[in-house]
């Protein structure tokens, strides 16, 4: 559908375009000339080119102009399922030219800057600027962040996984390739973070996996006590870890939320007898003090209070403990290692956590096409490794501006099986285990690539509701059962498993051709009603409404009911021909007594003549009555009785014209029946001779020989590059190093000392270290390469 409109007219954009403007013109969104005309596409397809920032605008990020594209909306305009969009739209440029491609754009809190981000840059736009010659433009400010750490020509670091801070308009937090996640602040510095922790989720020398020291994917946590202050970590082989506490300083909290957590700290540091218990509860306590001091002033008027900001702070003798993996809740029968396998495919590529009333959801999405969904068994609590001191940066007035630190991983011995009781005693330091909640398979079609993609997106409307993103299109994951909502309000429900439901389809004719979405967002309104938009990789809109009222009402279908409302329909449809009454015959007539004479009487007679008009009018009453009955009827219903009998014959016909058609495809039946048992004795005969070849009556593998075929498979796609992306971390991180080192001597030329030779002998650790490294990855790559052509060699033996 094509729509004409007049934009001869200039624009001053500095001017503020109202809904009653009659330069503007609303249009369905899914009609506007934004998404009108094809763009060629790359080869890679882009995450995510649209955001909404909750409110009335939509932004999408054209590719092929590289500017940003504001859209005024209305939600439910004319009705309730369609959404109207401004033309024309605003156009916002950056005031710097850009040399990368943007896969991605995520808007902040309070919808003042939006991020671009992308393989080769990652720049952040402020959404004000000055006005352009050009009509409906606007020349935004736009920065670069952290260049100097991942896209520096000395760096092979990746940016993993970039995304806001829930309770900062200013802080971003980056995960990167090299097991590090940082957190920016823009409104200080945009090259330098905040905060840095080094992650180390296995101990020296027992890590058995390369997958489990690499990195995948982050997400902060809600608004539910410990949760806000938790940063979720995980890894390729599906392991999860927490980071508690992690506050983004000058972050905005609930005041009421940091009381419960104050009192709860309190309340278990003076009554608990574990010293443990109560050290835990004591570095919490002294650390909500400094973070947010008004906890610790008791003469403070907290009803005034909304919301306070968290100051600047870090223990000084202690660094954050990267708590897990963790652990899923065992049954009495099943084995308990320190972190058991994943039961799904591939490897782990994307994270979601979801607060749900009192419930918290984890969602990793395997490369195979699963989601495993789980629920956090307890509480997060915040964790400190003692005796390892973290690297502070201070200014000039001692404030902290900067922290740097390692988080290890505590080796936990505790299992929590769910025929036994918890341990009463909290504050002990253990990570919350898992409850498997369940395992969604989306069937998705295999691919010859090393995995699927998959997105997760949370309803803002509906939290139990999930959207999952693949190259086949979108799916809705309903959650039925949460533990802790269900038992909170009383309700004693049965594990129910999610829904699933494909929303939009993407697959062009047969399942291999697929049309990956390059945009996604989930709108709704303050009346209830809740819309999805799509868009593809040929620049095409979709705009589908969402259902919201009975999403979560239990089906229950009473079967009697049915089958009784079934039945109703079919009876009274059936029409009435002749009446009961009248298929009953006429009624039956008693005669009058009749006297012994009456045989000898004449009808010629007064006693004769006054029998038979006796007799007359109780025949006149009764049968010739229901012989006009009879005949008023099949009158009446003659016209009916013909148009049945004339459906008869019709149906009678197509029934034989059926019986014709059936009687010439049976020839041809017969005919491929006759070709196919032919070929069956062809296949018979070309098997006996196959079975008296050698090599066929091999036995099948054994248990031993699946499991080490699996592991073979698991490290061909997932351990050699963890390994290449290890080696990678580390050359970068000796580049940098030696770049520092030659800066700093051609920039002050001082005498070699104790320093220099003290740097010389950790660069050359760090190169023998390297070159140990490469030597291992190089013989795994051999022995690899042994084994995969020891398999060829037995898949063509057994052909």
């Amino acid at each position: 559908m094509r729509y004409n409109f007049d934009i001869s007219s200039t624009d001053d954009s500095s001017k503020t375009l109202t809904p009653t403007d009659p330069q503007l013109q609303w249009v369905p969104l899914q009609n506007h000339p934004l998404f009108s005309t094809t763009t060629t596409t790359t080869a890679a397809v882009p995450e995510n080119l649209l955001a909404w920032d909750g409110a009335s605008r939509v932004y999408y990020w054209d590719s092929a102009k590289q500017c940003l594209n504001r859209i005024s909306i209305r939600l439910g305009e004319p009705d309730s399922t369609s959404v109207l969009a401004a033309f024309p739209a605003k156009a916002l440029q950056a005031d710097v030219p850009f040399n990368f491609v943007v896969n991605r754009i995520s808007i902040n809190r309070n919808g003042s800057a939006i991020l671009l981000a992308g393989s080769a840059d990652l720049r952040v736009m402020y959404l004000y600027g000055r006005s352009s010659t050009q009509v409906n433009t606007t020349i935004c400010r736009t920065v670069s962040i952290g260049s100097d750490i991942y896209f520096n020509q000395n760096n092979v670091i990746r940016t993993l996984q970039i995304s806001w801070h829930p309770y900062s308009d200013t802080h971003i937090g980056i995960l990167s390739s090299d097991s590090v996640f940082r957190l920016f602040d823009l409104s200080l510095s945009l090259g330098q973070p905040e905060q840095e922790y080094y992650l180390q989720p296995v101990e020296s020398g027992r890590s058995k996996k390369a997958a489990s020291i690499r990195p995948v994917a982050f997400s902060f946590g809600g608004d539910h006590l410990w949760d806000k202050f938790s940063v979720f970590i995980l890894f390729s082989d599906g392991a999860v870890y927490i980071l508690c506490p992690v506050v983004p300083f000058g972050g905005e909290y609930k005041w009421d939320s940091l009381l419960e957590m104050y009192a709860d700290a309190q309340t278990y540091s003076r009554g608990s007898s574990n010293s443990k218990s109560v050290s835990n509860s004591n570095c919490a306590i002294s650390w909500l003090e400094a973070t947010f001091p008004e906890l610790g002033h008791e003469s403070l008027e907290v009803g005034n209070l909304i919301a306070v900001t968290a100051h600047p702070y870090a223990l000084f003798d202690a660094s954050i403990s990267l708590q897990g993996p963790l652990q899923k809740v065992c049954h009495g029968g099943e084995e308990t290692h320190e972190f058991q396998a994943a039961e799904c495919e591939g490897r782990a590529v994307s994270f979601l956590y979801n607060s749900v009333s009192k419930d918290s959801i984890l969602i990793t999405a395997w490369s195979g096409g699963q989601l495993q969904v789980d629920a956090l068994a307890d509480e997060i609590q915040p964790l400190w490794a003692l005796d390892c001191p973290p690297r502070l940066r201070v200014d000039s007035y001692d404030r902290i501006v900067g922290v740097a630190m390692i988080c290890e991983s505590l080796r936990q011995n505790s299992v929590v099986r769910l025929d036994q009781s918890p341990d009463p005693t909290p504050w002990m330091g253990h990570p919350p285990p898992l409850l498997r909640l369940a395992i969604v398979d989306l069937a998705l079609p295999k691919t010859k690539e090393s995995g699927s993609r998959i997105l997760m997106f949370i309803d803002p409307l509906v939290p139990e509701r999930i959207y999952s993103i693949h190259d086949g299109g979108v799916d809705s994951i309903v959650l039925h059962f949460l533990p802790f909502t269900s038992q909170a309000s009383g309700k004693h429900e049965i594990m129910r498993t999610p829904s699933v439901h494909s929303v939009l389809n993407t697959c062009q004719g047969d399942s291999s051709t697929q049309s990956p979405l390059s945009g996604f967002i989930s709108l709704s309104d303050s009346f209830g009603s809740s819309w999805i938009v799509g868009l593809t990789s040929c620049n095409e809109c979709v705009v589908l409404e969402m259902e919201t009222w009975n999403l979560l009402i239990p089906i229950d279908i009473d079967q009697g009911k049915k089958a009784l409302n079934i039945e109703e329909p079919k009876e009274s449809g059936i029409s009435t021909i002749i009446s009961k009454e009248l298929l009953g015959g006429p009624k039956a007539v008693l005669l009058p007594p009749s006297t012994p004479f009456l045989r000898s009487a004449t009808a010629d007679s007064i006693e004769g003549r006054s029998t038979l008009h006796q007799y007359m009018k109780l025949f006149n009453e009764n049968y010739v009555e229901y012989a006009h009955k009879v005949c008023f009827e099949l009158e009446r219903h003659g016209p009916q009785l013909k148009k049945i009998i004339d459906d008869q014959h019709a149906r009678l016909r197509e029934a034989h014209q059926r019986l014709l058609k059936v009687e010439e495809k049976q020839e041809k039946l017969d005919e491929r029946t006759g070709r196919v048992v032919q070929r069956h004795n062809i296949l018979e005969e070309r098997l006996k001779s196959l079975r008296k070849l050698p090599g066929v009556h091999k036995k099948p593998l054994s248990k031993a020989e699946r499991e080490f075929k699996s592991e073979l498979d698991m490290f061909r796609e997932v351990e050699l590059e963890a390994l290449h992306s290890s080696v990678e971390a580390l050359n970068a991180r000796l580049k940098r190093h030696t770049h520092s080192l030659r800066s700093k001597v051609s920039g002050q030329h001082r005498p070699p000392g104790r320093k220099n030779n003290y740097e010389d002998d950790q660069i050359s650790r760090l190169r023998s270290a390297v070159e140990k490294l490469s030597l291992v990855n190089s013989e795994n790559t051999e022995k690899v390469k042994m084994v995969e052509s020891a398999l060829k060699s037995r898949d063509i033996t057994d052909y």
